[in-house]
């Protein structure tokens, strides 16, 4: 069975007490967004988050299974007494649907027990509010069956709606994405509402679906948003490289063997690290490759003009340029420098979400997840990295693991280690040594070039006349070609930007060396997950500046 990360996750919410007369419509409409979305990205299979509820989680969960989709189902209370919200034929339908579907229990809220949530009232409304919020947390796309109407009701559509859009909801429950979705500021959740009424309602509804984002205020959408479809395409081109190096990798989407105690987000890990790993190294060789053609272009026109007047060298000249043009093309054709950013972005947030997990530092009964902080500030487009992430969460929660002291002791030595054993710490050391002696050497090489060029023109200025006119053209070209040399490595260097990534490996050093120390002195199992969020959540936050970085850096041949 394929990671629910490798799939397009659609959650439901919707009326409980339906119009009998609209079934038959809904049932056509939710059939025909599901097949409107495989035919969108047939590399990507659909999967179904529903807690099952009577109407509309019902009714959608029985067009997913006729269709063969996934379905997994977040229930709210314990089963049995979750059936005690189900009458006559809606609790022969949860019963025979629960059979089908992959059961994900979900916690009591903090302060909530067995008793209080026994009967209706606060206690078992926050049960369901706490399920509307995991659903949304977990899906790349709402399916909304809803009459569009504003309620009070804890944990209703209109708040799950709201919730999913605006990242609100009234009450006591904790806030996710509080500041960012309060102000309206742009992320990368959508809705697709179905106008749906309710029995004991006369108000009319319309009958036309449409998709739903949220810009200060509610904005409709006849048709999916570009930016919303690129991001889900980009999940599908993640999926449809998984599926092309499958047989390097060791995996392919729609058979990942998770072995044993076997981590699924960090079986996924190992997918991203693989694929940007081969796309940083193609990159590389395309930089490389530009950079040289660029100097080879300015040798031939400094020795065209300075040494012979040769036509070869206009040739030779027009030869580098094109060949430069079309190393960038197809590099940017296949955009391999922007696969090489999202992927190594993904790849380490998925790290942090693979230790956190064997850490137990973010489980089921928590309403705030890795990937609700990270890439946050970034373009829509990135969201696709997130919702990877989303996926992987479910993906980890549904093989539940150990997190005792023994599994929180091997994360602290797998992921930070020591300076001299392996981990992040003795990575970042190894890194930062490592690419400071290769920075120095390439400055070193860059301030030879130049000086010897300015020491040319001095001994040129000074001793002009002592020279024959060949003798001083050879010295001219010489120095056009030590200033070309020196010129097209400091833009190489800035390209690969040498200082920055410097910069960064020794702050990470810093940073878990830090946690190191702190982690030697803790007396407690609840201190050493707290100082493991911590490093998390300032690894994510470094991470998310490189990928900003390395974006706003991407393959030009014009500008070289």
């Amino acid at each position: 069975m394929p990671l629910l990360a490798s799939t397009l996750v659609v959650g439901v919410t919707g009326h409980r007490n339906l119009r009998e007369a609209e079934i038959p419509r809904l049932r056509a409409q939710v059939r025909a967004f599901f097949e409107d979305l495989q035919v969108r990205y047939p590399g990507l299979p659909v999967s179904l988050l529903s807690s099952l509820a009577e109407g509309s989680d019902q009714l959608v969960a029985d067009v997913a299974f006729d269709m063969g989709l996934r379905v997994i189902a977040p229930l709210p209370l314990d089963e049995a007494m979750y059936q005690e919200d189900f009458e006559g034929p809606a609790r022969a339908l949860f019963e025979r649907q629960l059979q089908r579907a992959e059961r994900l229990p979900l916690p009591l809220a903090p302060g909530n027990d067995a008793a209080a949530v026994s009967c209706h009232g606060p206690a078992r409304d926050q049960q369901y509010a706490r399920a509307g919020i995991f659903v949304s947390s977990h899906c790349h796309i709402l399916l909304a069956l809803w009459d569009g109407r504003e309620s009070d009701l804890l944990g209703g559509t209109a708040q799950v709606v709201a919730f999913h859009l605006r990242g609100d909801m009234p009450g006591p429950l904790e806030r996710r994405r509080a500041v960012l979705g309060m102000l309206g500021l742009g992320e990368e959740t959508i809705a697709y509402h179905i106008p749906t009424g309710r029995r004991d309602s006369a108000d009319e509804v319309g009958a036309r679906g449409g998709w739903l984002t949220c810009d200060q205020d509610y904005v409709e959408h006849a048709d999916m948003p570009r930016s919303f479809d690129l991001m889900f395409r980009r999940h599908c081109e993640f999926d449809m490289d998984w599926e092309k190096y499958g047989a390097q990798i060791g995996s392919r989407p729609a058979t990942v063997a998770i072995e044993g105690d076997g981590c699924p987000v960090n079986a996924l890990f190992q997918v991203a690290d693989w694929l940007a790993t081969t796309h940083q190294r193609r990159v590389a060789r395309v930089l490389l490759i530009t950079y040289v053609l660029a100097a080879l272009m300015g040798f031939s026109f400094v020795l065209y003009s300075d040494v012979t007047n040769k036509d070869v060298m206009l040739y030779l000249f027009l030869v580098f340029f094109i060949a430069g043009i079309v190393v960038t093309a197809i590099a940017r054709r296949r955009e391999w420098h922007r696969q090489y950013i999202d992927y190594r972005a993904l790849a380490e947030g998925l790290r942090v979400q693979s230790f956190w997990r064997r850490a137990g530092i973010v489980d089921v009964g928590s309403l705030s997840f890795a990937h609700d902080n990270f890439l946050q500030k970034q373009d829509v487009e990135l969201g696709w990295i997130r919702n990877v992430m989303r996926g992987a969460s479910l993906d980890g929660i549904l093989k539940p693991a150990p997190t005792g002291p023994a599994e929180v002791a091997g994360v602290v030595e797998e992921w930070i280690g020591t300076a001299d054993s392996p981990g992040q710490l003795h990575y970042y050391k190894v890194t930062a040594a490592r690419r400071t002696r290769q920075h120095a050497r390439t400055t070193l090489l860059g301030n030879t070039c130049l000086w010897l060029g300015i020491s040319i023109s001095v001994v040129l200025a000074a001793f002009a006349h002592q020279f024959g006119g060949r003798t001083q053209n050879l010295m001219v070209a010489a120095m056009g070609v030590l200033s070309v040399a020196a010129a097209v490595h400091e833009a190489y260097a800035y390209k690969k930007a040498d200082k920055e990534l410097i910069k960064q490996y020794r702050f990470m050093e810093t940073i878990f060396s830090a946690a190191r120390h702190r982690l030697r002195k803790c007396s407690s199992l609840h201190e050493q997950r707290h100082i493991l969020r911590t490093l998390g959540e300032a690894a994510l936050a470094e991470h998310a500046e490189w990928t900003l970085m390395h974006r706003e850096r991407p393959l030009e041949h014009s500008r070289i």
